[in-house]
């Protein structure tokens, strides 16, 4: 597995660029028999040290955790077994995954914008109704069944994802709703 260790203005040592090799690799590889990489980056909250961690899978799967600890080994094992848990709750649904899927998920490539937030009062008409735009990046969509959607967005603690069904192609959103529960868009569906 590869790593990308790093502090946002902190120095990451070897002994704690050790530590988190070894954690990692122990916690992951348990549950998870091929990743590929790993990106952790620690950074400082006030008197808290904040450690996140990103583990990409060879399914295509990705796992995020985030703590915070007084210390910076604190911080990371914290992490590592909120990550731990992630990937043991889900060990049966990776595993059905990778034995149906041959091949990794495919990712597909889509724009990005950030829109600028309207800056006219509530009395007053907009000249236009084109919104500023204020970045453009390039995002990636993966190609993925419905359940694996879901899974990957809550491995990801994202609130909603967008993906490729990969039944038909089409574009398919699924997103955590206020009660809890998981909303699915498909538009091939109403067809």
């Amino acid at each position: 597995m590869r790593y990308q260790i790093s502090g946002k203005q902190i120095d990451v040592g070897s002994a704690l660029q050790t530590h988190v090799r070894d954690g990692l690799d122990a916690a992951v590889e348990k549950y998870a028999q091929r990743p590929t990489d790993a990106i952790v980056v620690f950074s400082r909250n006030a008197h808290q040290f904040v450690c996140e961690a990103t583990v990409h899978l060879s399914t295509g799967l990705t796992a995020q955790a985030r703590a915070q600890a007084t210390e910076i080994y604190g911080a990371f094992e914290a992490c590592r077994e909120k990550m731990e848990k992630q990937l043991r709750r889900y060990k049966r649904r990776l595993k059905d995954h990778h034995r149906t899927r041959a091949q990794p998920v495919e990712f597909g490539a889509g724009a990005s914008y950030v829109l600028a937030a309207s800056e006219h009062q509530e009395d007053t008409e907009p000249d236009s109704l084109q919104p500023v735009i204020i970045a453009e990046m390039e995002t990636r969509i993966p190609k993925l069944s419905a359940g694996e959607a879901v899974m990957q967005m809550e491995l990801s603690e994202a609130p909603v994802l967008v993906f490729r069904n990969e039944r038909h192609g089409g574009v398919n959103v699924v997103y955590r709703r206020d009660d809890g529960n998981f909303g699915w868009i498909d538009p091939q569906e109403s067809r």
